[in-house]
């Protein structure tokens, strides 16, 4: 809102200093800012809220070290992260921008999903909360949503050369006799550590011959919705111990920040010799006030927490990560830069797949881990959640730089 107010008064009056809201860069630091106060200060005041309405966590006796002592501790903090990313944006960013849309959707979509989990959990006394295929069916309806819209938005399109391209084809400069610079609605993404990065979805129906360029939908939506189940259902996972989701995710955000950034920036996307894709530079606004809302909600979160994000908050950064990640055309990136989430994931799997397989052979289920999720094996290991997490994170850091070492390494 102030983004527009501020345009207006710069085109009306030209008053000094109102053109900076025409810059990504200093409507994003404003963002981080803001979204850090409202974190941190006004945090507070919602974890008393909640302290006072008793909506604390009930922990299962697993036999961990220091598990007992959180019985209690306020949860759906996850309202903090989403109300400190939220209010920012719609401050700072351009509200008709469709993939800032997609976030906000996205945002209040997992959350409201979360905060019903949340709610049975809490004030109906059912340890289960939202039964799992519920929230399935909400990761498959934001999927749809967000796949679907990728599909048919006519502003979601990336910009390249083309030889020889069709006469529907939007062309915008010519770069020889038979190359042009175009734009394209193809659904593309970026194959890592690969020369030649691009990759068209419909490729893998060209078998059919023919207009099979038209049927790419029936590849790319089902993709869109195993990433969003897959990275909400990682994040939910890793939120096992202090400041594990909140941490990591941060280190994710901040990763896909600068991969929107210089996506949506010619001058550098064609520098670095990567995909073009307009108006998701906007996107960097909504990001960074995401990684300050983490950040701020860090501050209570850390050993020993105040507050627990709950599944307001874990299915909330699953989701948002998993729609940025896929709307700057990096997917395929995910098991790298959200390799955290990735073992955690896992780890469950193949510990029940383990346990279910060696019982029926054996007649007695056999563990690879002590615990899962991952973190919990470290646990019962003896090492302390507070090095548990740090280590996490820089592990995280490491995968961070092997994503963004991607921008040149091929």
């Amino acid at each position: 809102m102030l983004y527009y107010l501020f345009n207006y008064l710069d085109k009306t009056y030209d008053l000094p200093g109102t053109g900076l809201f025409e810059f990504i860069t200093f409507r994003a630091s404003l963002a981080v800012i803001l979204s850090l106060f409202i974190a941190t200060v006004y945090g507070k005041k919602i974890i008393d809220f909640l302290r006072k309405k008793q909506i604390g966590e009930s922990v299962r006796d697993l036999g961990l070290e220091g598990q007992n002592e959180k019985a209690g501790t306020p949860t759906m903090g996850g309202i903090i992260i989403i109300l400190a990313t939220l209010v920012p944006v719609l401050l700072f960013a351009k509200l008709e921008n469709i993939y800032v849309i997609l976030l906000i959707v996205t945002t209040l979509w997992m959350g409201v999903i979360g905060f019903i989990d949340d709610y049975i959990k809490k004030f109906k006394n059912d340890k289960e909360g939202l039964p799992g295929k519920f929230k399935v069916i909400g990761q498959i309806g934001l999927g749809l949503f967000v796949g679907i819209t990728m599909y048919v938005h006519p502003d979601i399109v990336v910009q390249r050369t083309i030889e020889n391209p069709d006469a529907q084809t939007e062309v915008i400069t010519q770069q020889s006799e038979t190359s042009f610079y175009v734009k394209d609605k193809a659904m593309l993404t970026t194959i890592p550590f690969v020369k030649e990065n691009e990759f068209d979805y419909s490729e893998l129906l060209s078998w059919m011959g023919g207009n099979y360029k038209s049927y790419v939908w029936i590849i790319f939506i089902p993709i869109v919705i195993f990433i969003i189940t897959a990275v909400s259902n990682g994040a939910n996972l890793t939120d096992g111990i202090d400041g594990l989701a909140a941490g990591t995710s941060a280190i994710i955000a901040a990763t896909l920040a600068l991969f929107a950034w210089v996506s949506g920036n010619f001058i550098f996307s064609d520098y670095l010799n990567i995909m073009f894709i307009p108006n998701t530079g906007e996107m960097t606004i909504f990001i960074t006030a995401f990684v300050g809302a983490l950040i701020g909600f860090l501050w209570y979160n850390t050993y020993p927490a105040q507050v627990f994000m709950g599944d307001t908050g874990s299915l909330t950064i699953g989701g948002i990560i998993a729609v940025i990640a896929i709307a700057v055309r990096k997917e395929l990136l995910i098991p790298i830069l959200c390799g955290i989430f990735l073992m955690e994931n896992l780890s469950v799997v193949l510990q029940v797949s383990w346990f279910k397989y060696t019982r029926k052979k054996f007649g007695e289920g056999r563990r690879i881990f002590r615990m899962s999720p991952l973190h919990h094996h470290y646990q019962i290991k003896g090492f302390h959640e507070s090095k548990i997490v740090t280590r996490f994170w820089i592990v995280g850091i490491f995968l961070a730089i092997i994503t963004i070492v991607t921008l040149k390494i091929r």
